[in-house]
């Protein structure tokens, strides 16, 4: 195993003192701020001394290469962008903070999401539609390193999926805009020009999420290891155990504690660094 490290800064005493513990053969730098530490063991203080210096790290195989797979699947909230829409939606009614709280318990895993989604969106009963187009003007952002990820994903010919337990009106917008090839998410019931608070159709819950990664990978004749599944809470836990490989980004405890690796310092793109490519 080769142990990656990477951050934002990453100093040269950090990576000594990894490479020590690790018995490392050597430490390669692979792009500024990301190291290989070669025929690494691992060891049970890598996860502190990391935390400390604020360094993501990740044990990957010898030759795990990124054209090694056909598909990535991943959530939309705070993962490929930044912000979760339907608290900024909240915002414009001057709910943020109830709808917020029922977000934070969904996606530590304290309520269902279907019920979570179904308490939320009637509480956005009455909104103009004209807010969430606001919301994707004006609050949301893609994650660091989305695009770099995105590029490099295209360039290897692998398909991307982006499923939500959010909106079609936000999913479909970057579709279109990023070149995604699948993307999937709930609908919310529109009637001369307002929210009536409530979703149509079966909501796109937890489950919902590892079915259509299993659909599309079908579809692609993939095996499971070729498929990569990124997420942060605990909705995206079946999708993220349906995958070959899954990473955790920027995530809740009980995700980091259930995946392959875990990003919770450095963008998006970093993901790339558990591949050599």
């Amino acid at each position: 195993m080769n142990l990656v490290i990477q951050g934002l800064d990453v100093k040269t005493p950090d990576l000594k003192t990894l490479a020590r513990l690790t018995q490392a053969n050597g430490i390669e730098q692979v792009r500024p701020n990301v190291f290989r530490l070669v025929h690494s063991t691992p060891h049970p203080d890598v996860p502190r001394l990391c935390e400390g210096a604020q360094l993501d790290y990740g044990y990957v195989p010898e030759g795990q290469r990124l054209d090694q797979l056909g598909l990535v699947v991943m959530d939309m909230d705070s993962t490929l962008i930044t912000i979760e829409c339907i608290d900024e939606i909240a915002d414009m009614l001057g709910i943020k903070p109830q709808v917020a709280a029922i977000t934070a318990s969904a996606m530590r895993g304290e309520m269902e999401f279907a019920e979570s989604l179904t308490r939320r969106v009637a509480l956005l009963a009455g909104l103009e539609e004209i807010a969430l187009q606001r919301v994707y003007d004006e609050r949301l952002k893609l994650s660091p390193g989305a695009e770099r990820l995105l590029a490099v994903l295209k360039a290897h010919g692998i398909k991307t999926l982006l499923v939500s337990g959010g909106f079609t009106f936000f999913t479909q917008r970057l579709k279109t805009r990023l070149g995604l090839d699948y993307a999937v998410a709930n609908t919310v019931e529109i009637v001369d020009g307002k929210l009536t608070g409530k979703v149509l159709g079966k909501i796109i819950d937890a489950q919902g999420k590892a079915d259509w990664l299993n659909r599309v990978r079908t579809e692609l004749e993939l095996g499971r290891e070729q498929v990569l599944a990124i997420g942060d809470g605990a909705n995206d836990l079946k999708m993220l155990a349906e995958a070959g490989i899954s990473v955790a980004y920027h995530a809740k405890p009980v995700v980091r504690e259930k995946t392959s690796y875990a990003i919770n310092y450095v963008g998006l793109d970093g993901v790339l660094e558990f591949f050599e490519y």
